[in-house]
């Protein structure tokens, strides 16, 4: 009997999950046209449907949507995507529930090593009015720069995490370091940078989905998707390893290369989306713990739900900085900062309670 009320659970359970993410997927096409059709100019959502369907309008709304806020509400939906399911499987893999690009400062070595890339290689990109990003091997190459250094950060992280005996606090600690070292750094750079090259770093600073382009929307697509199948593909061994490095490995989970790959993965991941559109804090933290009280714990759900939530949210997020200072355009990082530092104060203080 006791057999039989426990299949019964697992299936509501299942069941339940599966409809709060058809809920959310269903509504993320609707708050998408939402977000088409705020503005400093309104567009009403009829003429904004039949625009994105092909259908001749206004052509002044036309240039709006497809020029303007089509690739800036992509780039806000892959932004919050990429950074979420990010943020998730770092937590799996260091089995920290605090665990972030943000937070480990994997995101400011990422915009250091922009910003240092910027000041080696001069005026040749600094030379493109700061619109850095439609420069295509400029901006492969301030990727490559802002994968390398982010990269090393990760590394040392796992590094002096295994000889420090692996203890769950000291990858904050150690995320709190490299993160004020890095932002010393960048200050550093931006006060022996000239003026042209000083504006292009604070440009890479700002995390801003305005800043997304076509270009930067096909690059973003070209490595988040790819990876998130990745991720997902792993949700059993992340299941694995919440019960710990032993444990995981006695059920035949190669621990260190699941680990390995992850963060690598992870750092790239990150390092792309710095260099196309800077940092963007808080998001990969909040958001798998939000999908956790909605969804559960178990990877096979959380990672595409953070997937499709973190899109959500930060496409939220985008409509909100488009009306706060109407017609002025806050940088979204500016909102999920002030809404994010609350939220990972709270988790800080939850963790001491326990």
């Amino acid at each position: 009997m006791y057999k039989k009320d426990l299949i019964s659970w697992y299936k509501r359970s299942n069941t339940y999950k599966t409809l709060i993410f058809l809920i959310v997927l269903l509504l993320l096409p609707i708050l998408f046209c939402v977000s088409l059709s705020i503005g400093a100019a309104s567009i009403p959502i009829w003429d904004t449907v039949l625009i994105l369907c092909g259908y001749e309008t206004e052509e002044r709304y036309a240039r709006i949507i497809l020029n303007i806020r089509l690739p800036q509400s992509l780039a806000a939906l892959l932004a919050g995507a990429g950074l979420s399911i990010t943020g998730a499987t770092m937590q799996s893999v260091l089995r920290n529930p605090l665990c972030s690009p943000f937070t480990l400062g994997i995101s400011s070595a990422a915009a250091f090593g922009a910003a240092l890339t910027i000041l080696i290689a001069g005026g040749k990109i600094a030379a493109q009015d700061n619109m850095i990003i439609n420069a295509g091997l400029s901006q492969s190459i301030i990727t490559v720069g802002a994968f390398l250094i982010s990269t090393l950060t990760c590394m040392m992280i796992l590094l002096l995490d295994r000889l420090n005996g692996s203890r769950m606090e000291t990858i904050i600690l150690l995320g709190v370091a490299f993160s004020s070292l890095f932002t010393a750094g960048l200050m550093f750079l931006q006060y022996v940078a000239d003026e042209s090259r000083l504006a292009a770093i604070v440009y890479w600073t700002f995390g801003d989905a305005a800043r997304g382009t076509w270009n930067s929307i096909s690059i973003l697509s070209m490595f988040i998707i790819p990876i998130t199948i990745y991720f997902i593909f792993q949700s059993w061994n992340y299941n694995a390893l919440t019960f710990g490095e032993e444990t995981a490995q006695s059920l035949g989970v190669r621990v260190k290369q699941v680990q390995l790959i992850t963060m690598i993965l992870a750092s790239f991941l990150t390092s792309i989306l710095v260099s196309l559109l800077g940092i963007i804090g808080f998001v990969g933290l909040v958001v798998p713990h939000l999908s956790r009280l909605i969804i559960g714990s178990n990877y096979r759900f959380l990672l595409p739900f953070s997937f499709v939530f973190g899109g959500f949210l930060l496409l939220s997020a985008d409509i909100a900085a488009r009306v706060i200072l109407a017609p002025r355009i806050l940088p979204v990082s500016i909102l999920t900062a002030f809404i994010g530092a609350p939220v990972f104060i709270i988790l800080l203080l939850q963790r001491r309670e326990v």
